[in-house]
């Protein structure tokens, strides 16, 4: 008849082992929230610095989509720089040309 279960009841639960699962709960969580905003501080910044990056190089990102821009050559400077090649070509080309003609000239001469 000893044997079994003392008739004593239990002491009830103190209130920091029921409050024990909350606090552990609400520390995981707000340890969860303070990442997820330092990865989305990150994100933003990188964002940032692409856009920034992005434009300087006549790409923009619209609402739309991505926009690439081209870069403005001015008619003139163009046409001088084209210009200048077909100029220097020219007195290259010429230039043998004359020479070739006094030589010819030099050689009748000669004769």
């Amino acid at each position: 008849m000893g044997f079994g279960r003392s008739k004593t009841p239990a002491a009830p639960p103190s209130a920091l082992s029921q409050t024990l699962p909350l606090l552990i709960l609400l520390l995981l969580v707000a340890g969860l929230g303070w990442i997820g905003y330092q990865v989305y501080l990150s994100v933003t910044k990188i964002q940032q610095t692409a856009s920034q990056k992005m434009g300087s190089k006549n790409v923009v990102f619209t609402k739309d989509g991505l926009r690439v821009g081209v870069k403005q050559v001015k008619e003139e400077n163009y046409v001088d720089a084209t210009q200048s090649w077909v100029v220097k070509a020219w007195n290259l080309g010429s230039g043998a040309k004359k020479e070739e003609e006094e030589e010819k000239k030099k050689k009748q001469k000669n004769k």
